[in-house]
């Protein structure tokens, strides 16, 4: 063979070699997580009332009682306030009264309904996730519903200020909590991962709770016509039981990586009966009978349901300041007024 026939024949070896080993020496672009790139952009809420809409009004059909789905979701919600340019759509997975077990994997429902992790696996493989936002741990140990009913049952007089019959629990409550949310977190990132995206593909927000309550409420509203607390159980509440349950979700957040944002003083001034010349100046709701369901069975139970929950003007706030969160890299912030009245997410050098 002539010298040009060896080189057209290494030249023909070399092209077929790089052929067959091209996929290791030119590897393809790695696709995105999840569906194809130009899925919608969502972001979603889990967790429990405080970020379902409980108490905001306007639930969504089939969540107000129908066929034993409490779950009370709002289009007032927090998570429905939030606009963001590259955002097409909002979901909404949190059911009032939702352990976190519920939150998480597993076969716990609440209201009828099944786990938030396994309804979060259809969205993260229809739409592209953006961000999750989640608010959980009140409704494991801490019973903070239960807590505040111990609270009117003392100003009744059936019981011992809750805050000496809870307080000293309290902490210990907390404690045992922690590795719930921990555990419901991991569920929400194995979701995730499963569905192929990567941490950095999407944000997990964890949100704590405010304080609905707190020691100045307002002549005349002391009682069964909107704040029915002792003084006691009110500045504990505020000063003491809500501080310690956002120490506990915080850390929760912390095992997990996720950001944080902390909602226990953003009703500060605002909380329910804080107002007696103008109770829609304030965020929560008091004391609210829905005086109609106490004619049904079904519903009767339900009838305090709403009771100091964030109602639609709460979740406004709440929602744009978590918005505002959003837009930055900040691992975690605290939602605070400024001098016009309006809630911020304050970075702790703020």
């Amino acid at each position: 063979m002539r010298p040009s026939g060896w080189l057209v024949l290494l030249l023909v070896l070399v092209v077929a070699t790089l052929g067959l080993a091209g996929d290791h020496l030119f590897p393809p672009p790695r696709a995105l997580p999840g569906p194809p790139e130009d899925a919608p952009r969502v972001i979603v809420a889990m967790g429990d009332s405080t970020i379902s809409g409980e108490g905001a009004g306007d639930y969504e059909r089939d969540t107000n009682g129908e066929k034993g789905d409490w779950c009370h979701r709002s289009p007032n919600a927090s998570i429905y306030q939030v606009k963001l340019p590259d955002v097409a759509k909002a979901y909404n997975l949190a059911c009032s009264g939702a352990p976190s077990a519920q939150v998480g994997l597993g076969k716990v429902e609440q209201y009828t309904e099944i786990s938030q992790s396994k309804q979060l696996t259809r969205i993260a493989a229809r739409y592209r996730v953006t961000a999750i936002v989640v608010a959980s741990g009140a409704n494991d140990d801490p019973a903070f519903s239960h807590v505040l009913n111990a609270c009117v049952q003392a100003w009744v007089g059936k019981d011992r200020p809750c805050s000496e019959s809870i307080g000293p629990q309290w902490p210990r409550r907390i404690n045992r909590m922690i590795p719930k949310v921990t555990s419901a977190l991991r569920d929400i990132q194995t979701v995730m991962a499963n569905a192929g995206y990567a941490r950095s593909d999407y944000q997990l927000v964890v949100q704590s709770y405010a304080a609905p309550i707190g020691p100045d409420v307002a002549r005349g509203l002391q009682d069964l016509s909107g704040c029915p607390f002792l003084s006691k159980d009110l500045r504990w509440v505020q000063q003491d039981a809500v501080p310690v349950l956002t120490e506990g979700v915080r850390k929760a957040a912390e095992n997990v990586g996720a950001r944080f944002l902390d909602l226990s003083r953003a009703g500060a001034g605002r909380e329910a009966c804080s107002s007696a010349r103008d109770p829609d100046s304030e965020w929560f709701r008091r004391l609210a009978v829905q005086w109609t369901d106490l004619q049904h069975d079904d519903r009767a139970t339900h009838a305090l349901q709403e009771s100091f929950h964030p109602n639609a003007a709460g979740h406004k706030e709440f929602g744009e300041c978590l918005a505002e969160f959003l837009t930055t890299t900040d691992r975690a912030a605290a939602c605070l007024r400024d001098r016009g009245g309006n809630l911020h997410a304050a970075t702790s050098a703020d």
